[in-house]
């Protein structure tokens, strides 16, 4: 399992990162959800890993 969390606003952010973050579920600074360990899911990490913390569980 992986929780991940938004530490970082999306304001200027590119249309495709910004859905990207929204498909995780996560809207507000510091909101986190937690997630089952995927590839698809790292590849969704690794494109907004600069606005996200990941924890694994």
């Amino acid at each position: 399992m992986v929780k991940v969390t938004l530490v970082k606003s999306t304001i200027g952010e590119v249309k495709s990162v910004k859905d990207t973050v929204a498909a995780l579920g996560l809207r507000k600074i510091r909101s986190a959800n937690t997630f089952e360990d995927s590839p698809a899911l790292r590849g969704q990490i690794k494109k907004v890993a600069h606005l996200v913390k990941v924890e694994e569980i």
